[in-house]
């Protein structure tokens, strides 16, 4: 069935009392330039009568403690970002379907979505604002309903927005409070510690060329009993644990990197970012809703991966999180800038690949009166940085969905093979 959507209502939604007019900083790794972007997300919920007025109003409440996010961007100076908190509000629209999700099959099909249709329009000029936050709430006949999320990522990171989420779900379930109180906290970098700045360039620097290959997207689920054979198999071969990430991430790299066929001296890098809240000493405060993560980087020889078996690359994994904290505490004190190396700008080429775990992020336990969603869809930010996503498979099966825009199309085929390969013959592939 094909979708037709009608946005009935659009305007800002402002905190329900009064807040601080304040002018707050953002941290170092808020500031970075790779996060001055927008992250967006669908979120598929089977039933919610009245969803968009129940959630309109848990909102309103929840900008209340989290007043920061119905402010704005500014930038003091170059490079300085901070948020002025000015109450404006978050951008939220109101709309409506005649179509059943079950028409539609809860959106389980990504290549199908009209992205659209389900993110809120435009904001008008005519406001003259740049919400950090942007929310459409589209209601279906059937009672369920779809949230088009688009978040700031400049402002928080994935804990940081399931947070927020969490807290506008309590409230719409009539709590007098979010169970977890946010707290700012952005200056965890000391002055001293803080990365210090390069110089720029005397001459400005030529664009980067722009790679003209397109990524095509491709699903691999995998139940739940598949991944736990997987991991029960890693143990009998090594006498040591192992998480679904590496084994769903080791599966994806190897297979990857197979089926393009790179040239056998060919450097190819995996990338992953990592939490880092528990590694500051002392640790950040629950309710910090920041940025705080570091990019973990493993680099190895298409030949080496090519011949390694998913084992050996589940512990070159593992060995690159071990160092997670030398290498955190590092840059926390700017050491990276003795080799000119930026580990938050690894190459964005066709043999860089990015994987993200969003199962614990906490978005699939958002629960605004009616039950988490069926499932969270993340929506493409580019069509030329490989990314692979860990989630969950659509309630109610149990598993991993690997969401995925890696390969071309002409490798598209013969990496789900490989990955067919790694997930039912097992891990000595």
């Amino acid at each position: 069935m094909e979708l037709c959507v009608i946005r009935r209502n659009r305007g800002l939604v402002k905190p329900g009392k009064e807040t601080p007019l304040s002018t707050l900083d953002l941290s170092v790794i808020d500031r970075l330039p790779v996060l001055r972007c927008n992250a967006q997300t669908l979120h598929v919920f089977k039933h919610g009568p009245q969803a968009t007025r129940v959630i309109k109003e848990a909102l309103s409440k929840a900008l209340v403690p989290y007043y920061p996010l119905a402010g704005r961007l500014k930038e003091s100076q170059i490079g300085c970002l901070q948020i002025e908190c000015s109450g404006d509000g978050v951008w939220y629209v109101e709309a409506s379907s005649h179509c059943t999700l079950h028409s539609l099959d809860f959106f389980d099909d990504l290549h199908s979505i009209p992205y659209h249709d389900l993110l809120p329009d435009a904001v008008p000029e005519t406001q003259g604002i740049q919400p950090l936050v942007q929310m459409q709430v589209t209601q279906f006949s059937c009672g369920g309903f779809v949230i088009g999320l688009v978040f700031c990522h400049s402002i928080c990171d994935g804990l940081g927005a399931a947070q927020f989420l969490n807290a506008v779900g309590e409230l719409a379930r009539d709590l007098e409070k979010p169970s977890i109180e946010p707290v700012w906290h952005r200056n965890f970098f000391p002055p001293s510690q803080t990365p210090q700045k390069t110089a720029l360039p005397s001459t400005p620097l030529a664009p980067p060329q722009m790679p003209d290959y397109k990524l095509q997207h491709a699903n691999i689920d995998m139940p739940l009993d598949q991944i736990n054979r997987l991991k029960r198999e890693f143990q009998q071969v090594t006498g040591l644990n192992c998480s679904t990430f590496e084994i769903v991430a080791a599966a994806c790299w190897t297979s990857r990197t197979r089926a393009i066929r790179f040239e056998p001296n060919t450097e190819l890098k995996l990338v992953f970012f990592a939490n880092c809240r528990q590694l500051l000493d002392p640790a950040l405060p629950n309710g910090f809703y920041g940025n705080c993560f570091f990019p973990v980087t493993i680099t190895a020889s298409c030949e080496s991966l090519r011949n390694a078996t998913t084992v050996g690359v589940v512990k070159l994994i593992q060995e690159a999180k071990a160092k997670l904290g030398v290498e955190f505490d590092k840059y926390l004190k700017g050491e990276h800038l003795n080799n000119g190396e930026d580990p938050f700008a690894p190459p964005l080429t066709y043999t860089t690949m990015f994987v993200s775990e969003w199962g614990r992020l906490g978005f699939n336990h958002v629960d605004y009166q009616w039950g988490p969603p069926v499932h969270v869809v993340p929506i493409q930010g580019s069509s030329i940085i490989p990314v692979a996503i860990v989630g969950s498979m659509p309630l109610p099966k149990k598993g991993i969905r690997l969401m995925t825009w890696c390969v071309e199309e002409a490798h598209r085929v013969s990496f789900l093979h490989e990955m067919d390969g790694v997930m039912n013959e097992g891990l000595s592939m």
